[in-house]
């Protein structure tokens, strides 16, 4: 253990810039559904109606959580928002961990920093401590933030432990993935689909009996109770099991070499396959699982939107005050839910985009991207095979939401035409995902080292836009920065050609800008 103090410094002061934003992000969503949930119910009749509404229908059940939640104000927050939270803390620790363990080993800075006075153990335990006081500053901004919006003291504290035990029990699955797995990506890989899987089990024991909401950790949180419980107990399972799991990558740690995991990766083919003939097709080899993963996580949230559809008229009669949140208000309810879910996957399918690209400014700084154009590659050619990925991908993943919510729609409503009319709905918004994606591609090619902080606050700021410009009461200039706003909200409004084909010349143009950029610049600089 010797050196773990200094090796937690160390880590701390490169989190310095990315940790507050995990942060941030957190608490604001908790922030924000307490302010709207206490203006919204703000009477017993208004939480009773909700309570009648929710309480049958299964699928809000399967998104949101156990119905005892909806017992008092505070309770229906939690129901709201624990599990989207509980997803961005898992997220977080899992990107801190395998990043100051596996993904140090891999790059090779693991060995300048073990061949100094540090302890075979201390990365870990540096890395395990780093995660337990970022979780740590979780459960205060959380108790902080619902405490402060007029929620009970006992309750709050509650609550951002519990989401904070989730954090802690994930860190320590990562911990054990980083010793099984050589690939700091196969690690990644392996906890995502441990966190897909905790939802999917919390999802199933709520709308069930709830036996198998016990076998998720998201699930032990959630039933603590807060402000309806207040059951602490349920806490002593998330402790015990990150207690194992720590003790159990200790263990593994021991018995592997430095710099391998304890499943080898599988070797690779004598010679490259005719697929990989050129710089675009090995740019779809490295972000293939990648796109797979986000498409299938897109086609399953576009599942749990249009099974809502049918029950939002209902739900809005019996909540008027809803309405106000649906573009165009209650005159078309159905379709004003449509347009308002299929905008918020349009911002998700920008974020993959950021994503995408940001993969090539990763090659380059690895040192992967030299040998690829030390060959007859041309760095038109090398950026032009990432950005197919990064625009194909991103209209792929509206087409995998909107025929994910117009499969479940069309079943409820027996109209097989719902399938693809709401994916040429969400191939509306492919333009305005392109422009976001082309901001990045400029950043890369003139000012790269900022590159990842303008393509998230690109997203960020579209995302405040599209959801909170009326509550912020933002000034038409600043909503009208955004390409969303631009777009057409179909199926409520009509389709006009003419706002995408000017959004597509400007995001070509800006691609053209960034490729002028990334001719003029040293690679790797």
């Amino acid at each position: 253990m010797t050196g773990t103090r200094d090796l937690l410094r160390f880590m701390l002061r490169r989190e310095r810039a990315a940790l507050p934003w995990w942060l941030l992000g957190a608490t604001l969503l908790v922030l924000v559904q307490s302010a709207q949930s206490q203006n919204l119910y703000d009477s017993p009749e208004a939480l009773e109606r909700l309570r009648r509404t929710i309480g049958g229908n299964t699928a809000v059940i399967a998104m949101s959580g156990p119905t005892r939640l909806l017992g008092s104000i505070g309770g229906e927050i939690v129901f709201e928002i624990f599990a989207f939270a509980a997803v961005v803390v898992a997220l977080m620790t899992m990107f801190l961990v395998g990043r100051h363990t596996r993904a140090e080993e891999e790059t090779g800075r693991a060995e300048l920093i073990r061949s100094g006075r540090v302890g075979r153990q201390a990365p870990l335990a540096a890395a395990l401590a780093l995660t337990g006081l970022a979780n740590l500053a979780v459960a205060m901004l959380i108790f902080a933030v619902a405490a402060g919006t007029g929620l009970p003291l006992g309750g709050s504290l509650l609550f951002g432990v519990a989401m904070a035990a989730v954090g802690v029990t994930v860190a320590a699955a990562t911990a054990v993935a980083a010793q099984v797995f050589e690939s700091v990506r196969a690690v990644y890989g392996a906890v995502g689909l441990a966190i897909g899987a905790a939802y999917v089990l919390r999802a199933a024991g709520d709308v069930g009996s709830g036996a198998l909401s016990w076998a998720s950790p998201i699930g032990w949180g959630q039933r603590t109770f807060p402000y309806t419980g207040d059951r602490w107990w349920p806490l002593l399972l998330p402790l015990g099991a990150s207690a194992l799991l720590v003790a159990l990558a200790v263990a593994l740690s021991r018995r592997r070499d430095f710099g391998a995991g304890l499943v080898a990766p599988r070797p690779g083919r004598a010679r490259a396959a005719r697929s990989l003939r050129n710089a675009t097709a090995l740019a779809w080899r490295l972000q293939r699982a990648s796109l797979a993963g986000w498409a299938a996580g897109m086609a399953l949230l576009g599942v749990a939107y249009g099974s809502v559809a049918e029950s939002i008229e209902q739900y809005v009669k019996d909540n008027p005050e809803i309405a106000k949140f649906l573009p165009g208000g209650a005159a078309d309810v159905v379709d004003a839910y449509l347009a308002l879910t299929v905008s918020l996957s349009a911002l998700i399918a920008a974020a993959y985009g950021v994503t995408s690209v940001l993969r090539l400014r990763a090659e380059e700084t690895s040192g992967r991207a030299e040998p690829v154009l030390a060959t007859a590659t041309g760095r038109l050619s090398w950026l032009a095979g990432h950005l197919s990925v990064a625009l194909t991908g991103g209209a792929l993943l509206l087409v995998a939401f909107g025929l994910g919510e117009g499969t479940t729609y069309a079943i409820i409503v027996s109209d097989a035409g719902q399938a693809p009319r709401l994916a040429g709905v969400a191939l509306a918004y492919v333009p305005a995902v392109w422009l976001v994606i082309a901001v990045v591609v400029l950043a890369v090619g003139w000012t790269p080292r900022p590159a990842a902080a303008v393509g998230w606050t690109a997203v960020g700021y579209c995302t405040v836009v599209a959801l909170f410009a009326e509550s912020f009461d933002l000034p038409g200039w600043a909503q009208k920065a955004s390409p969303f706003v631009h777009t057409p909200q179909v199926p409520l409004a009509d389709l006009g050609p003419a706002p995408l084909i000017t959004i597509a010349l400007v995001a070509a143009a800006t691609i053209g800008a960034g490729y002028l950029g990334l001719r003029r610049r040293d690679v790797g600089y």
